[in-house]
């Protein structure tokens, strides 16, 4: 399903739902309702018993939602970045550890395989990942790096029919559904970040074995673990792009997971004013709601600005990346203060909920936690200003 693009009148209007596209508010209108009725209610139980939500991860792979950028004629869903942003803001508002799963399979995996990949590596390592039946997932962290990607010490030893990877990949999301991975590995270590490429791994597959499932302060629904590689395998027509393109490969890469992660905390923000909000109108002191105090208001006022302000900016990213425009600026700007509102909104809502917002009871606490990691993963708050900056600089020289 084709969508058109958001135009700049309407990223000049104020970041609300009712400024989009038709196409945009169907999406956003139906993935409200599947939020609603089958992440919120369940958010609670995914949380506290880090259950994977394998039944609504189904669900939404028949609506699309799994390959929301990936073309029709390879089973995806074939819509613009934009789309891509408000679903996973509207499912992250139910369910954060939901929200990361799709942005997952959607950017890091399918992604660079859309772009990068091969007509043989898209026909199998694609399509068969478009309808919620089988994820991917993107392993360039290790235990010693981190931020710094160009330092992967995984390396990768050709041989006259393949490449044997050996080394540890580390904070895999995904890693423990996940029946592929996009692996990067050293295969020339004195070319530095040039030496690094990309390789696809199914799974299971010989010499690659799981490490133990994190537990995690947040997003406990989605799994994390290490990838282990020992003497692995892989066949040289599974190499992603060209020797040595691996870096190039995962910036760009990193490029379009920050507008999810920007998305995810988007909805993580919506969540805990929601929350707040709800609580204030209800909850009496002095003998009337506290929404009517100033000092109720003035935190909600804050709220809404910066989650207002951080929504426009990841619209923008995703509008420029829709248009074939370059975005690394505003892909991290995006991450940047999505990430930031959603640790300010979550903490405001505790704030303003007091004791209750302290209690399992309310889901306020959730959405503190599972913000957390939306200021540390694909690329931390402190590598994101280095982002913008670099950036900046670039332009005026």
């Amino acid at each position: 399903m084709k969508s058109r693009l958001i135009s700049a009148f309407f990223l000049r209007r104020a970041s609300n739902f009712s400024s989009l596209p038709e196409t945009h508010r169907i999406l956003r209108d139906t993935l409200a309702a599947f939020t609603n009725e089958q992440l919120i209610p369940n958010a609670h139980n995914f949380d506290k018993f880090g259950l994977f939500p394998r039944d609504q991860i189904e669900q939404l792979g028949k609506l699309g939602i799994l390959s929301l950028n990936i073309p029709s004629s390879l089973g995806g869903a074939e819509f613009d970045y934009l789309a891509y942003a408000i679903a996973v803001e509207e499912i992250s508002r139910g369910c954060a550890s939901t929200g990361v799963i799709v942005s997952v399979n959607n950017s890091l995996y399918l992604g660079p395989i859309l772009k990068f990949g091969s007509d043989k590596q898209k026909e199998d390592f694609i399509t068969p990942f478009c309808d919620g039946t089988r994820l991917g997932c993107f392993a360039l962290s290790e235990p010693g790096n981190g931020s710094d990607a160009g330092a992967a010490s995984c390396t990768a030893k050709e041989e006259s029919d393949c490449f044997v990877l050996n080394g540890t990949k580390a904070w895999i999301t995904n890693g423990y559904e996940a029946e592929a991975a996009i692996v990067f590995a050293t295969t020339d270590k004195q070319a530095k970040h040039k030496g690094i490429s990309a390789f696809i791994v199914p799974k299971p597959f010989e010499g690659l074995s799981l490490g133990k499932k994190e537990d995690k302060l947040g997003i406990r629904a989605s799994s994390t673990c290490n990838l282990i590689l020992e003497n692995c395998r892989v066949p040289k027509e599974n190499i992603l792009g060209n020797l040595g393109e691996g870096f190039k490969i995962a910036m760009s890469t990193l490029d379009s997971g920050r507008i999810g992660i920007a998305s995810q905390a988007l909805g993580i923000a919506q969540a805990s004013i929601d929350c707040a909000v709800d609580y204030a109108l209800q909850r009496k002191s002095f003998g009337s709601p506290i929404s009517n105090l100033q000092s109720i208001q003035i935190k909600l006022a804050d709220m809404e600005t910066r989650l207002q302000s951080a929504r426009l900016l990841t619209w923008h990213a995703a509008t420029l990346q829709s248009e074939g425009e370059i975005f690394t600026k505003e892909a991290a700007m995006a991450k940047l203060a999505a990430s930031e509102a959603a640790t300010f909104c979550s903490h405001q809502a505790i704030q303003i909920l007091g004791g209750m917002g302290y209690v399992t009871e309310m889901p306020a606490e959730r959405h503190y936690r599972d913000a957390r990691i939306t200021e540390i993963y694909e690329g931390t708050s402190e590598i994101q200003k280095l982002v913008i900056a670099g950036n900046l600089i670039k332009e005026y020289q």
